[in-house]
């Protein structure tokens, strides 16, 4: 059996791995030294922001603010490859469908717009008015607007975002499925009912004062790999990070700081974990309110020997709402409730709750392993809970942190993107632009595919993204793009989503975050976007564009808006030539962006006042809102385990893509080489289903809806992961999960939360 694609893991994240890395990705590039003076600028108050994740920067930086991720994505926009007309005229869209995603967009930058033709089956270029004219006329001639979808990526900039959806909107619908209905809508939605506010509430200088840092459901390492840096100064003065994850992940056991010039030189790394528990697929609800239950038992005690409170009882008089109905619902969920469903002891829990209880300011930070699951928002509801029992937030080193994935995904939500846009903010719109809004709620991502499906839905517009790749259902969103009068692509690089084109198709390449961006006065124009710690700032492009032909992501709604909605309302052509007028409309519709253009030019930017940060809660209640809902019936993990054949399966990314962009096909933190198509497995499991590690296999969803859905020829890798537990990559696994398995509330597909069984005879 060839298991030539297992090799060693890296020891440590980060370290020379990191360095080889970064100087392999420029390499290929084509152009390393310019790729190189390019991250001198990254994340720098005169340069870029990163196009990879969305991690804070810090307020007194060094001149080296990037990671192995950022160099990636930078060299992967700035490579010297073009997919031009020429290459478009050589392959069909047939042909292309055939690639793999790395295979695909390693042909580089698109340079030209391009429109599918049907009878040659090739894309062709086409000029950017007649384009405009083309998508303008359809889009006016639909029945409704409301049969119209109009999503956005998280890359998008906050100016481009406001423009897209005043533009949408001045159309007549609020259509708007987002990247952030896939990955952190439980966030938002349990964080509003919870605090008021559906962000964060800590800042990046909070984890140089935390005593304790709770890391639940996320890969650092890999996701957000600057983040490790903060965690590893933590560590060092002494900060407990308890990390609850179903995988052993390198990035959250040790890091190798390539800017630690002693560490490099002597080979060596910093612990990040002071505790690591392994809790099964969807048991973070349970092994939350375990902790809580140890809290509370410590309470007790302390009352009994007449020693100080545990908890914070001035902080949940004077802010909380709901806390007796909450310490009633965890009196009555049992240990053997809470073991059976975390997976974990109950000797493991209450460690954890010991760390907590000693902390005088706790962190809480999670991802999308806690955000896709089915019971989600109760999960970032219990999360709320336990960091209220000790009055952890709104204090300096303590409170809430989801980390958001791309770099702007937060901003576009803050400017506009929402299908269920407040009265508020349509108040504000019809105000400053003297219109009447669409009142009606729009689709998400998941109402969108459905209105494709079913024909309600005629168009398709993606500013950014790669829409096919990153949702759920492959097979079937497919098909449901190829439904469509009318499929519309803003990019940077050929991508999937491209091949599956409507009656009438373009490929519309924009500018790179990188690039220059010039205006008609020759002046070089600054876009902003807003990180997880809600920091608001400015990037501006410093490399010269890929092609000539290429307009900005404002240039091109402008270009769209003008041909569809004209110029009677909204001057198109006068915003896109001056972003400073858009954050002029920013600052007079949106809270919190007073004074916006001349705020944007402080180094570092600005940060949105969170109200929940300073104790003010925005809602009903007027306080913090304790939720005291039962622990799911069953979760994944459970119902695999009564089905005895199936297992629970989490998608997750290798450490060489950002979402749905490959870089390559390693994945040394996991000890994987050259391929893709694999699932981690524990050994034991292994060995009961009879198989070994590298053998082929085909992966089969269990959804039981009537529709068969596989993905063929995976190969088993034995991995530290739970028993009845596994995991492998995105986007070649999102064929397995359903349209129908979304959170409650959220709507977000379960990607984490997947019923999969093995067919281990010959792989398709």
């Amino acid at each position: 059996m060839n298991e030539s694609f297992i090799g060693k893991k890296s020891s440590a994240a980060g370290g020379w791995g990191a360095l080889k890395s970064c100087g392999k990705q420029l390499l290929q590039s084509g152009n390393p030294l310019s790729g190189a003076r390019a991250m001198l600028k990254a994340n720098q108050p005169n340069g870029f922001d990163c196009p990879g994740c969305a991690w804070g920067d810090p307020a007194h930086g060094s001149s080296f603010e990037f990671c192995e991720n950022g160099v990636k994505a930078v060299s992967w926009e700035a490579t010297e490859k073009r997919a031009t007309p020429a290459f478009f005229e050589k392959h069909t869209v047939s042909e292309l469908s055939k690639l793999s995603d790395y295979e695909l967009e390693r042909n580089g930058r698109l340079t030209h717009p391009m429109r599918y033709d049907a009878h040659s089956d090739k894309y062709l270029p086409v000029a950017w008015e007649d384009a405009f004219a083309e998508i303008g006329d359809i889009l006016k001639s639909l029945d409704s607007p409301d049969q119209a979808e109009f999503y956005t990526s998280g890359r998008a900039s906050n100016e481009a975002a406001y423009l897209y959806q005043l533009f949408v909107r001045l159309y007549g619908t609020n259509n708007f499925p987002d990247c952030s209905n896939m990955c952190h809508e439980a966030s938002g939605v349990g964080l509003r009912q919870a605090i008021g506010v559906g962000k964060g509430t800590v800042l990046l200088e909070d984890f140089e004062k935390a005593d304790a840092i709770f890391v639940l459901g996320q890969n650092p390492g890999t996701n957000h790999p600057r983040m490790l840096g903060d965690l590893r100064r933590a560590s060092l003065r002494g900060a407990n990070i308890v990390v609850f994850n179903p995988v052993r992940e390198r990035g959250l056991e040790k890091f190798s700081d390539p800017q630690a010039k002693l560490e490099m030189l002597h080979g060596g790394s910093t612990d990040i974990a002071s505790h690591y528990f392994q809790p099964l697929l969807g048991g973070d609800m349970a092994a939350v309110r375990g902790m809580s239950k140890a809290v509370f038992a410590a309470e007790d005690a302390a009352i009994a020997s007449n020693s100080p409170s545990v908890l914070d009882h001035d902080f949940l008089a004077e802010h909380c709402a709901d806390f007796a109905d909450y310490r009633a619902a965890v009196d009555a969920t049992s240990w053997a409730e809470i073991e059976d469903q975390s997976g974990l002891s109950r000797q493991d829990i209450e460690q954890a709750a010991q760390v907590y209880i000693s902390a005088e300011r706790v962190i809480c930070t999670w991802a999308m392993g806690i955000t896709q699951h089915l019971h989600s928002v109760a999960t970032i509801r219990e999360i709320s809970n336990f960091m209220f029992l000790r009055g952890n937030i709104g204090k300096p080193g303590a409170g809430l942190c989801p980390v958001r994935g791309h770099s702007n995904v937060q901003g576009d939500r803050t400017v506009g993107i929402n299908e269920q846009p407040s009265d508020a903010f349509l108040d504000a719109l019809e105000q400053e632009f003297g219109f009447t809004a669409p009142r009606k709620h729009g689709h998400n991502v998941l109402g969108a595919i459905g209105a494709m499906l079913d024909g309600s839905a005629k168009a398709f517009i993606g500013l950014g993204g790669n829409f096919a790749r990153a949702t759920p259902d492959s097979t079937l969103v497919a098909k449901a793009l190829k439904n469509l009068k009318l499929t519309v692509n803003i990019a940077t690089k050929p991508n999937h989503s491209h091949l599956m084109p409507g009656e009438v198709s373009f490929i519309l390449p924009c500018l790179g975050r990188t690039e220059i961006d010039l205006n008609s006065a020759g002046q070089s124009q600054v876009v902003s976007v807003e990180d997880s710690m809600s920091m608001v700032h400015g990037s501006a492009g410093i490399n010269r564009p890929a092609s000539p032909h290429l307009l900005s992501e404002v240039g091109i709604i402008a270009g769209i808006a003008e041909a569809t909605v004209g110029t009677q309302t909204v001057s198109w052509a006068a915003l896109a030539d001056d972003y400073e007028r858009i954050r002029s409309h920013i600052e007079a519709t949106v809270p919190g962006f007073a004074d916006y253009n001349t705020r944007l030019r402080t180094p570092r930017g600005f940060h949105l006042r969170n109200t929940a940060s300073h104790r003010e809660w925005n809602t009903p209640t007027g306080k913090a809102n304790f939720f005291a809902g039962a622990l799911p019936s069953q979760t994944v993990h459970q119902k695999a385990r009564v089905a005895q054949t199936s297992f629970a399966l989490q998608t997750f990314r290798s450490h060489d893509q950002y979402n749905t962009t490959v870089y390559g096909l390693d994945d040394r933190y996991r000890g994987v080489y050259g391929e893709r198509n694999v699932i981690f497995i524990h050994p034991d499991d292994l060995a009961a289903l009879g198989a070994k590690s590298g053998d082929r296999v085909n992966v089969v969803g269990e959804y039981h809806d009537g529709i068969e859905r596989i993905a063929a020829d995976f190969r088993f890798v034995c991995y530290d992961i739970p028993r009845g537990s596994v995991a492998g990559y995105y986007p070649e696994l999102n064929v397995l999960v359903p349209l129908g398995s979304a959170g409650d509330q959220s709507d977000t597909p379960t990607s984490k939360s997947v019923m999969v069984s093995f067919h281990t005879g010959t792989a398709a």
